[in-house]
């Protein structure tokens, strides 16, 4: 299939890879050259902008840092929609606010343009693994007709419903997982300054009524061993939770919790620890505390 994939990022780069890996003609485009290149090198064609890759896909896969920048790729001048013809299919896997994927495919649909918004779980590990979970708003018949390209990206491919819907259930995962991840930090730091061995409360809390994806995924390998090489950043999360925020205030839900891990990872960023794993959240809480939740192993 001729395939097109925009945005080469930490995962762009690696999921590309993965859709040139199996098989797919791919033509490939980013703002940063040298990421380009790496892609050529390994047999993948450069196009000079969106629309140029777009005239030459049936399938244009994009990955972008928010909504803002999705749109301007897609509607601006040069972009996607401008090369794109009638029966080409735009898959997004970025995260962003649902009202900007059916903003894009209403306008996309007037030309013939489909529009999927297919947001990614799996970090830069499962992405390059081609392990990521997908989760896909749109039409069902397009989704077979994508499902192969997608295959060669993601392990599991979920179809949520319409247009917006892949971007919602991410912005509920992630307002979980941020969520979870600063409750972790805090009770983990508080148990530390009352005296506990951060071990022993791993192993009891990691088989008890607190556990959670945030404490068996992040105390092992990061927390324990002081490592907060990303994994999945800080500024990712604060920006994943800004599109919760988003799209509660769009839907005048009160959102308290999501509100406030916005505000501990917004306090991490001023910390200085954006390009670090989000467990290094915990570090915002050891200073105010004035201890370290490391194993003592």
């Amino acid at each position: 299939m001729k395939v097109g994939f925009i945005g080469l990022g930490v995962m762009g780069q690696k999921m590309a890879t993965n859709v040139l890996k199996a098989g797919n003609d791919l033509t490939v485009f980013d703002v940063v050259k040298d990421n380009v290149e790496k892609l050529v090198g390994i047999g993948a064609k450069a196009g000079n902008t969106p629309a140029d890759v777009a005239s030459k896909c049936e399938v244009v896969l994009t990955s972008l840092p928010n909504s803002a920048i999705v749109e301007n790729v897609i509607l601006g001048e040069n972009g996607v929609l401008e090369g794109a013809s009638s029966g080409t299919v735009i898959v997004d896997l970025s995260s962003i606010t649902p009202k900007t994927i059916r903003k894009i495919h209403d306008i996309a649909s007037k030309k013939g343009v489909e529009v999927m918004d297919a947001p990614v779980s799996g970090g830069a590990s499962g992405a390059e693994k081609g392990t990521l979970t997908i989760m896909v708003g749109g039409s069902k018949e397009v989704l077979e007709k994508v499902k192969p390209v997608l295959s060669s990206i993601g392990k599991k491919i979920n179809y949520i419903g319409n247009v917006g819907a892949g971007d919602t259930v991410k912005a509920v995962n992630n307002l979980l997982l941020g969520a979870n991840m600063v409750a972790t930090a805090e009770a983990l730091v508080l148990g530390k300054k009352a005296g506990l061995d951060a071990d022993v409360m791993y192993d009891i809390i990691s088989k008890s009524s607190g556990s959670s994806y945030a404490l068996t995924a992040k105390y092992d390998n990061y927390i324990s061993k002081g490592n907060f090489d990303p994994g999945f950043m800080v500024d990712l999360m604060h920006k994943d939770l800004q599109l919760a925020v988003d799209t509660a205030k769009d839907l005048k839900v009160p959102l308290i919790n999501g509100n406030l891990a916005q505000q501990m990872f917004e306090t991490a960023r001023a910390e200085g620890l954006g390009r670090e794993d989000i467990s290094s959240v915990i570090k915002v809480f050891e200073k105010w505390a004035d201890v370290e939740v490391r194993s003592e192993k």
